[in-house]
């Protein structure tokens, strides 16, 4: 019998909030690579979910940039000033679906994570409320974002140490991931893999493994997770619940 899944380890980006990440690495290629080629199937192929570093190599050598290795700390520092610029500016929006349903986990007494590859995480939730003025944050009982672990997504090791951060067994564990590296870091640390598919990419999130993909979470029968399973409500109760 599957164990109930009593924590939940949520990335960020795409998931939570509609992050400025994708944007700032376009924006930043100039300069360095013909930005065209940066298409949103390509950052979710390629970029999603990596360290700084290591997605604005992927970037580089992807787009054929000419010394990718060698000019990849010097695109990663762009970037990441285009970042900074855009979370200074209020340009971070949470997904209703996504607070809705970390709102629900929290209230069932689930455990909850974050765990995003990312550096800027607390700097974007701390601009986000929830409806009842609380900040974002309050929901999340561990923040492993931007951790340095030695080798980023698909290695599962920054889930691992998400999940001893709130004292919970991996196969207790369910991931909450918009990027087939994540999915796939949530397989290799033997935790159930949920995608959220906001860009249409519901192919590649279930070709990396995940167990449920679904373009709302709003979908997620709460019930469910109870008897260790991922599964989506039918169309009709999720408009009646919604």
């Amino acid at each position: 019998m599957a164990l109930a899944l009593r924590a939940a380890i949520f990335d960020v980006d795409g998931v939570l909030v509609d992050s400025p990440h994708e944007h700032a690495w376009r924006e930043a290629l100039r300069g360095f690579a013909e930005p065209a080629g940066f298409t949103t199937v390509f950052y979710q192929a390629h970029v999603a979910g990596k360290q700084r570093l290591e997605g604005a190599r992927a970037v580089l050598e992807g787009l054929g940039g000419i010394e990718a290795a060698a000019r990849a700390a010097e695109y990663a520092a762009v970037k990441q000033a285009l970042v900074d610029k855009l979370i200074e500016e209020g340009g971070v929006e949470a997904f209703p679906d996504a607070v809705r349903f970390a709102a629900a986990l929290h209230g069932a007494g689930l455990k909850l994570a974050l765990a995003s590859s990312s550096r800027n995480v607390a700097a974007m939730l701390r601009q986000i409320n929830l409806p009842d003025g609380r900040p974002l944050l309050s929901l999340f009982d561990a923040d492993l974002s931007g951790r340095k672990v030695p080798r980023g997504k698909p290695d599962p090791a920054l889930f691992l140490l998400a999940a001893r951060a709130l004292g919970m067994a991996p196969a207790r564990c369910v991931v909450v991931e918009d990027a087939p590296a994540g999915i796939l870091a949530a397989r290799n640390a033997a935790m159930a893999a949920l995608g959220i598919a906001r860009l249409g990419d519901e192919a590649l999130l279930r070709e990396a493994g995940a167990g449920l993909v679904v373009t709302s979470l709003d979908r997620i029968d709460l019930a469910a997770l109870d008897r260790g399973a991922l599964r989506a409500l039918p169309v009709a109760q999720e408009a009646r619940d919604a």
